[in-house]
């Protein structure tokens, strides 16, 4: 993906956030911290029978931070449990550069963040939401 993409995703999405609120029908929460920047977010999830109901995050952070959490709740929302962590795994694997174009398109608007890796300082700042979803779906379990 190109420079050009990764910017109007992150501006987009930053712009105009679907899920920065809070979620009242949420059936659990957890909260990420990066303190190497500041960044915070709080996941909220409705999950019933395996599957992402509805979900939302709560907080402040970077236009990365903020930008990487909405884009992944549009892309979990409606799926199971095991495919959310799926695709955490596969961000994860994206960022370390370590992903095939296969896997990549399994990420769909979250490959806008492939370039993330050749900025090492940022890192932290992409991976926050999917490390807080992985560390809530396994808790919920």
């Amino acid at each position: 993906m190109n420079d050009h993409f990764y910017n109007e995703v992150l501006i987009d999405h930053n712009l105009h956030p679907q899920h920065l609120h809070e979620l009242p029908c949420a059936t659990c929460s957890h909260a990420g911290l990066n303190p190497s920047c500041g960044d915070e977010i709080t996941l909220h999830l409705q999950l019933e029978n395996g599957i992402v109901q509805s979900g939302s995050y709560t907080g402040v952070g970077c236009a990365i931070s903020q930008a990487s959490a909405d884009i992944m709740l549009d892309l979990i929302i409606g799926r199971q449990k095991e495919d959310a962590l799926h695709l955490a795994e596969l961000f994860k694997k994206m960022i370390a550069g370590e992903i095939s174009d296969d896997e990549l398109d399994e990420l769909e608007e979250a490959g806008a963040f492939q370039n993330v890796s050749k900025m090492p300082a940022r890192v932290k700042c992409a991976v926050l939401a999917w490390k807080t979803l992985e560390l809530l779906l396994h808790e919920n379990g």
